[in-house]
C-alpha cells in the first residue's frame, strides 16, 4: 500500500540532504542556481547548452516595469505596514491569465497542435473565438523584442526547432487570416523553446514565477525603504470616478430598528 504523500525530488539518507539523488553538500558550490533548478525540475543535471537557454529565459522574465499587476500588488500590501515575505507573496497571486498565465496555456497550445497544419489551427480557434495564448501585447505592435533576442539564442545555441517554427507560422497565419498582426509575446516564444526542450506545459506558470520573483522582491523591498506606509493610497477626486447613487436618505421602515 502506498503512502499518503509520495516525491521523488529530494529525501533524507543517514541524516544527509539529497536532491534527485545528489548529495545536497556536493551540489552547493558546484552547481549554478539556474542548473539546481533544472535540476529540480527535470530531474537530471543540464547540459552546458540546456543551461545556457534556461538562464537566458529566467533573465527575459527578471522585471518588466512598474505597472504589471503583480507590482502594483506587490507595492500596495508592502504600502499597508506587510513585510517583505507578504508583499512579494500578493505579487505572486496576482499572475492570472493576462499576466504571466500565457506561458502555461501558450505551451499546452503548441504541444497538442504542432504537428497540425497551423493555418488550419488558427482557423478553427478563431472560429471558436477561443483566443490563442502566446501572441499579442498592448505595448509590442510589430514585435516583442524579448521574443526576437530568445529566439536568436535558441538559434545559436541548438534549440530552434519544430515548435518555434510552428509558433513563427502560427503567427504568420493569424496574421493572414484574422488582417491584424499579433505578435508572438515573451510568452509564446519561451513557451516554443521549453517544449523543445522537453518540458511539460503544466510547469508553465512555474517558469514565469521562478523568473518574476526577483523583480518582486525588489520592488517590495524599494517600496519598503523609499516610501512612507500607505503612500500607494488613491487619490479620490482626481484618479476615482464614482458610478453609483448620489447621497440619498434611508427609508423610515430601516431607522431605529433597535
Amino acid at each position: 500500500m502506498s503512502k499518503k504523500w509520495r516525491t521523488a525530488i529530494s529525501w533524507h539518507f543517514d541524516h544527509e540532504a539529497y536532491v534527485r539523488g545528489y548529495k545536497l553538500a556536493d551540489i552547493i558550490g558546484n552547481l549554478s542556481f539556474t542548473e539546481a533548478i533544472y535540476l529540480v525540475l527535470k530531474g537530471e543535471l543540464p547540459t552546458e547548452k540546456e543551461k545556457k537557454m534556461l538562464d537566458a529565459i529566467f533573465v527575459s522574465l527578471v522585471e518588466h516595469s512598474i505597472a504589471p499587476p503583480s507590482v502594483i500588488a506587490a507595492r500596495a500590501v508592502a504600502s499597508g505596514g506587510n513585510s517583505l515575505h507578504v508583499g512579494v507573496g500578493a505579487g505572486v497571486l496576482a499572475f492570472g491569465e493576462a499576466h504571466g498565465g500565457a506561458l502555461e496555456g501558450a505551451m499546452k497550445f503548441l504541444q497538442e497542435n504542432v504537428d497540425r497544419n497551423p493555418e488550419e489551427v488558427v482557423k478553427e480557434f478563431l472560429d471558436k473565438k477561443i483566443r490563442i495564448p502566446g501572441y499579442g501585447h498592448r505595448y509590442y505592435k510589430e514585435y516583442d523584442p524579448r521574443s526576437k533576442r530568445m529566439f536568436e539564442i535558441a538559434k545559436v545555441i541548438g534549440f530552434f526547432g519544430k515548435y518555434c517554427r510552428f509558433a513563427e507560422e502560427v503567427e504568420k497565419a493569424i496574421e493572414k487570416i484574422k488582417g491584424k498582426k499579433l505578435v508572438m509575446n515573451v510568452d509564446g516564444a519561451i513557451a516554443a523553446i521549453v517544449s523543445e526542450m522537453g518540458f511539460d506545459y503544466r510547469l508553465g506558470k512555474g517558469f514565469f514565477i521562478i523568473g518574476r520573483i526577483p523583480g518582486l522582491v525588489a520592488h517590495t523591498y524599494e517600496e519598503l525603504v523609499m516610501e512612507k506606509p500607505f503612500s500607494k493610497r488613491l487619490d479620490e477626486e482626481k484618479e476615482v470616478e464614482y458610478l453609483g447613487n448620489k447621497p440619498r436618505e434611508l427609508p423610515e421602515s430601516f431607522k431605529n430598528r433597535n
